[in-house]
């Protein structure tokens, strides 16, 4: 046991009785049982062997306990992987293994998931188990209690290790240089740019409708607590509760993916007015582009306090279109933030104004893909610069729009068709509740697109909606990009962090290609 003789005073200097966490449930946790619960699990896990460097998986539901365990990690100088907990048993057993962890925290609601892991398991020593019993686990109600709440002598600051979504195959983990720094002396970055950009402080009530698993709410979420301020999470993501919930906790701040702000759009204009929203700041949305008429809807609901951001994982790249940069650029999803970027074609020539091309960061962030060279070596050209796979423009001003993934991309007839400017045709119209558009095979064009849609009314389905479908997106798209076909489907595959598996979708219209 390593015990230290500072004071338990409230995370980094948070007043212990503040509110750090409360649940769309109710349930609340404080600065001071944060330190407490954070500190105890800490010197648990020294006395299990872990020191610097180690590794911790996190595979639990949205879950109070997420942040104590995030908390710990972070003052031990371990390196962090929180897993989707929709994962199957191979899938999550896959990343356990893959990024070498050591310890593991579960709750007793993935039971199931987790004692099918099997060997996975094996190089796990340190095992946890919150709400009941998994075989082979420790309660981890009695770990805690058994545990002392002092901070460890020597606190070194830990990291994370995200992995990628897998919407195309298997996710990597991503792997950054790592300085040792005491805990509490951290890279500021994140926090000096909620604080500079959005404006988030110790009185902000920042609201998390996604899941933790995902880098961008669980990091958000700890940068708003090293700020002093309290973090609104919901269990699981519905439209009419984020209002309830906003009204109710006067929540300041918020982040949403844009299928988010498409199911809040649709709720029924009473529903959307009951509500007082009023204390809401700043609005902030990300991980997929979003069509213009829905965020134009947004802006127009709820003023011009909607902020986009595009980024990843990796570091790389950070554009930042603030409410008057998107109404003076609709569609774009900013300027870099972290040096020039570069579209390039397929041979890495250059693209001019308008012209569509690979995104590439030159950046100067380094980064790599846990066990997998090859994949970090196709994310870097010869100029040093990065790129996460997305495809896009640049206009005159700088400013960068998205146009799709380069791994989505249809080729018809030798014609470079992207899925995402038919998706946000499609995605407005009335009936749609979510739609995907992929490429299937055709014997004469190779790929020809068609539409799989998620209706609102499911019984809405027949093949005159679908005609009206492709009429619809006709009216706003050249003929060549709609699609041919539609497809009803009861749901989509797509993950609650807004990513669609589109593989999975492939799979059922060409042979092998799951």
């Amino acid at each position: 046991m390593q015990v230290s003789s500072l004071p338990v005073t409230g995370l980094l200097g948070a007043p212990e009785g503040a509110i750090a966490v409360v649940m769309g449930s109710g349930e609340t946790v404080t600065y001071g049982q944060l330190e407490d619960r954070s500190c105890r699990l800490a010197q648990r896990w020294w006395a299990d062997g872990l020191r610097p460097g180690d590794h911790v998986a996190l595979m639990m539901e949205n879950h109070p306990r997420c942040f104590e365990v995030t908390w710990a990690a972070l003052r031990s100088g371990l390196r962090i992987t929180p897993i989707n907990w929709h994962l199957t048993a191979d899938e999550a057993g896959y990343i356990i293994d893959d990024c070498d962890a050591t310890a593991l925290v579960t709750s007793a609601k993935l039971a199931g998931v987790v004692a099918a892991a099997g060997s996975a398991l094996d190089r796990v020593t340190s095992r946890l188990v919150a709400d009941g019993d998994v075989p082979g686990f420790d309660r981890y109600e009695n770990a805690l209690a058994a545990s002392p709440a002092e901070r460890l002598e020597r606190e070194v600051t830990g990291s994370w290790m995200f992995y990628s979504s897998g919407t195309t195959g298997r996710p990597k983990g991503i792997v950054h240089p790592v300085q040792e720094k005491p805990f509490g002396e951290v890279d500021q970055g994140l926090t000096l740019m909620l604080q500079g950009l959005f404006g988030f402080g110790s009185d902000s009530v920042y609201l998390s409708p996604a899941p933790l698993y995902h880098a961008a709410p669980i990091g958000w979420s700890i940068a708003v607590q090293r700020l002093g301020g309290t973090v609104v999470v919901m269990e699981k993501f519905d439209a009419e509760e984020v209002l309830e919930l906003i009204e109710r906790h006067r929540v300041t701040h918020a982040q949403f993916v844009p299928t988010h702000f498409i199911r809040l759009l649709k709720l029924p204009e009473t529903v959307r007015t009951a509500r007082d929203v009023s204390s809401l700041r700043a609005v902030i949305h990300a991980a997929a582009p979003c069509p213009v008429e829905v965020k134009s809807a947004m802006m127009d609901w709820l003023g011009p306090i909607v902020h986009e951001y595009y980024a990843g994982s990796e570091g790389n790249g950070f554009c930042y279109a603030s409410p008057a940069d998107w109404l003076a650029h609709p569609g774009t999803v900013g300027r870099s933030l972290l040096g020039p970027i570069h579209i390039l074609d397929e041979d890495g020539t250059e693209q001019p104004v308008g012209e569509p091309g690979q995104i590439w960061f030159e950046s100067g962030v380094s980064f790599e893909y846990h066990h997998d060279a090859a994949k970090t070596r196709e994310s870097v050209n010869d100029k040093g610069w990065s790129s996460l796979g997305d495809i896009g423009t640049l206009d005159a001003d700088g400013f960068l729009y998205l146009s799709d993934r380069v791994s989505h991309m249809i080729i018809s007839g030798g014609v470079n068709i992207y899925p995402q400017e038919v998706e946000n045709a499609l995605a407005v119209h009335p009936a749609v509740a979510d739609v995907a558009v992929i490429g299937v095979p055709d014997p004469e064009m190779g790929e020809q697109v068609k539409a799989v849609v998620e209706l609102l009314d499911p019984d809405d389905a027949s093949d005159e909606l679908g005609a009206e479908l492709i009429a619809y997106c006709r009216e706003r798209l050249a003929a060549y990009k709609c699609p041919r076909s539609v497809d009803f489907v009861g749901e989509l595959p797509r993950l609650p962090t807004g990513k669609l598996r589109k593989r999975d979708l492939r799979a059922r219209y060409w042979p092998g290609a799951a």
